[in-house]
């Protein structure tokens, strides 16, 4: 094969030719609410429990309501929180940006270990979530 078609073709290869590009121009912010474990489904309830001890990114629809759940796995103290960053809609997708934040300096915490995880709900859309 000549140089100049292995070329092309490395290029295609790494520029990844055919692969769709996500549009991750905000549309709207959207509206939701972070769920008391208690007030969750008690099917994705069930599923977190499993998944808790490992970090996990789950989507769960139900009833025209859409379930965002992101899990940080184990955790060797108590005092984590979760932080909803972004939650946005783009033309083709769903965006959510989350992010563990750490007990704070002075905090008192117990050396228990924990699974902090967040439930977001809005109402269900036809576009797929992409996490961040």
């Amino acid at each position: 094969m000549k140089k100049w078609c292995l070329a092309i073709l490395a290029v295609c290869i790494l520029t990844g030719c055919g692969v769709q590009t996500q549009d991750e121009e905000k549309v709207s912010d959207l509206a939701f609410t972070v769920l008391d474990p208690e007030l969750v489904p008690e099917e994705l309830r069930n599923v977190l429990e499993e998944k808790k001890i490992t970090p996990f990114k789950v989507t769960y629809e139900d009833e025209g309501d859409l379930y965002i759940c992101v899990g940080y796995g184990e955790q060797q103290t108590s005092g984590y929180s979760i932080v909803v960053e972004d939650l946005y809609l783009t033309s083709n997708a769903v965006y959510v940006d989350t992010e563990l934040i750490g007990p704070g300096k002075g905090e008192e915490t117990a050396a228990a270990t924990t699974c902090p995880y967040i439930v977001l709900k809005l109402e269900q859309t036809e576009q797929p979530v992409v996490f961040k």
